[in-house]
């Protein structure tokens, strides 16, 4: 499928706001399966960028502090990091699906050694059905990530927009292996 990525300056910290907006020949449903925010699922496997997703503290039914940890990236110059978010997990009436999240700081989840503590601002992404096409989903992601860390703006500039094409297409193959 095609995926757009585009990106503006963040009102939040001083990076970027990127957006990924593709097609994922699946339903809504299988898409979600793939990507829903929750211990034990799928995501870790087929997501180059989770190593390990845990929930620290269930809110509630659709609200929970989670922590995502990252393997190095860009040929090691990227280490590990580790993210702790509250995400807010929604579905709508007409069947779209919502992961949102944000950074939080929480007791239970000091910053670990031999990570580097990154921040998510106000980001997620959206399942969204196409009608009349119910093997077809419109997925809209947007990501605004301070990885922390000393990194020069241009390397993190140059990773961001084809780890999220990438994103789409390892998405797509997790999709058809979960149908098979």
């Amino acid at each position: 499928s095609e995926v757009s990525v585009s990106w503006r300056p963040s009102a939040e910290f001083a990076g970027n706001a990127y957006r990924g907006e593709g097609i994922v020949p699946a339903s809504p449903r299988d898409v979600w399966e793939c990507i829903k925010p929750v211990a034990g699922g799928p995501r870790t496997k087929w997501d180059q960028n989770v190593k390990d997703f845990e929930v620290v503290e269930a809110i509630s039914d659709t609200v929970s502090v989670c922590r995502t940890t990252t393997p190095s990236a860009f040929m090691r110059i990227i280490s590990p990091r580790e993210f702790v978010d509250v995400v807010l997990i929604k579905q709508y009436e007409d069947g779209t699906m919502l992961s949102a999240a944000t950074n939080v700081e929480h007791p239970l989840c000091p910053p670990q050694p031999n990570f580097v503590r990154g921040f998510n601002y106000p980001c997620g992404c959206f399942c969204i059905p196409l009608p009349g096409e119910p093997d077809r989903t419109q997925l809209l992601s947007f990501f605004q990530t301070d990885l922390g860390g000393y990194l020069p703006q241009t390397v993190v500039d140059s990773f961001f927009p084809a780890n999220i094409a990438a994103f789409y297409t390892n998405l797509t193959k997790a999709v058809k292996a979960l149908k098979a």
